[in-house]
């Protein structure tokens, strides 16, 4: 089982704690597997096999435990039969009615240590949280970063010569085949990060299937037949809620407001099919958005005012959490690939523990401000800096910021110019692999 590294690092501060580790993100991400990987590094720990107690709740021989009570009974019952402290790995855990109530009781009532992972963002809202305020600790899972990806798809990284006489880095496969960088990468920006495309191999019709599989499942089961939930609209019109999809897919990146969604979608006629002809209302766009950020879908990032030093209220960008799912929604086709690699970028960033907003500083927009305790990185995003007027265009912003804060521009093609003025031109693919 490859490991996932960098969220093991953010859960072994925890384990053996009385807090409860939350594991969240978007169905079919990792978060299975990484329960997986705790229990096997709590057994090289010395924790025994029975002092386990496991239960994923999307199987349906665990349907009758989807209840509080039914849950917290069988619990209790396998757990006084247990010696010593006992470890409890919950699966899909939104599935279970009340769950909350459930887990704060074995907190109470056994010398524990919890694991829990759920595919919605309401799993952790104020009503919840209630009874886990200062007791849980959440970890973010993503799908495979560009790091990940060439780890889970059987590459090593090797130097090699290069044919001006230094050393390059080439991808390796277990056949000792040598693929450059950047075939790599391009199979990344086509088939995504979905650890399962590591088991069907990087053919475009099994994507295909698996990424249907994805999408039908967020779709269905965490949208479209979840209950009413208090305060919150039932979402019930499924083709609605594809145009809505398609449209900020096609849109990643791009300042989005919930009023334009729903122009567009009239005005192009894009309703007409199921029947609508009228605009829906604001209101109505706004809970389908938001029910496609709780199932962790897409991501929507707001804008940091960096002079006033406040965030603003003005057009957020919205990106999808699988690039591998906009192509598979969209037509495996190079569209819009500036903004493609905004997308990896943004992601990249969140999976290494940054807090991260769009830079408005006067006129001018920085694509990222990523923020980690006392660090901030300013970050612009272009797929070339070969140009002198791209070159112009992405330094212009950076070069209005007065602090001296980490400046950089990513791209695929730096130009031969590493520094402009303390700001540095990096290669993207580089950068990505930085942590390998």
């Amino acid at each position: 089982m490859i490991q996932r590294e960098m969220y093991m690092k953010r859960i072994r501060p925890f384990i053996g704690t009385d807090l409860v580790k939350v594991m969240t993100g978007i169905r079919r991400c990792g978060k299975s597997v990484m329960l997986n990987l705790i229990q096997d590094e709590l057994k090289a720990s010395g924790v025994q096999d029975v002092q386990m107690i496991s239960f994923n709740f999307e199987v349906m021989s665990n349907a009758h435990l989807c209840t509080a009570q039914a849950l917290h009974d069988e619990v209790l019952k396998q757990a006084a039969a247990i010696e010593g402290k006992v470890y409890l790995f919950f699966d899909e855990i939104q599935e279970v009615a009340q769950w909350e109530k459930a887990i704060n009781s074995f907190r109470i009532e056994l010398d524990c240590d919890i694991y829990i992972t759920g595919s919605n963002a309401y799993l952790l809202s104020s009503e919840y949280s209630t009874y886990l305020s200062g007791r849980c600790v959440e970890i973010k899972m993503l799908p495979l970063s560009f790091a990940e990806f060439i780890d889970f798809h059987g590459f090593t990284i090797q130097e090699v010569k290069s044919a001006l006489g230094g050393t390059k880095k080439q991808a390796v496969d277990a056949d000792g085949t040598h693929y450059e960088l950047r075939e790599i990468f391009d199979a990344y920006m086509r088939y995504g990060g979905m650890p399962g495309i590591a088991d069907v191999g990087l053919e475009q019709d099994k994507a295909l299937t698996l990424l249907d599989g994805i999408y039908s499942t967020v779709i269905v089961r965490d949208i479209l037949e979840r209950e009413k939930r208090r305060g919150q609209r039932q979402i019930t019109d499924a083709i609605l809620l594809k145009k809505i999809i398609l449209f900020l897919a096609d849109n990643i990146g791009s300042s989005v407001s919930v009023s334009s969604i729903g122009n567009t979608l009239v005005n192009e006629g894009l309703l007409d099919e199921g029947h609508r002809k009228t605009k829906p209302s604001a209101h109505t766009v706004q809970a389908y958005v938001n029910a496609l950020l709780e199932a962790y879908f897409f991501y929507d990032i707001k804008r940091f005012d960096i002079k006033g030093k406040e965030f603003l209220r003005t057009l957020g960008k919205y990106y999808i959490v699988d690039i591998g799912l906009r192509n598979y929604l969209l037509g495996f086709r190079n569209r819009d690939s500036g903004h493609a690699i905004e997308n990896v970028v943004y992601f990249e960033l969140l999976c290494r523990g940054y807090d991260v907003a769009i830079g408005k500083v006067g006129t001018a927009e920085v694509d990222f401000i990523a923020t980690k305790a006392d660090e901030k990185l300013y970050v612009q995003v272009t797929e070339s800096m070969e140009s002198e007027t791209v070159r112009a265009r992405e330094l212009a912003p950076l070069q209005k910021i007065a602090d001296n804060y980490e400046k950089i521009v990513l791209s695929l093609n730096p130009g031969l110019d590493s520094s402009y003025e303390g700001i540095k031109s990096l290669n993207l693919i580089d950068w990505l692999l930085e942590s390998k």
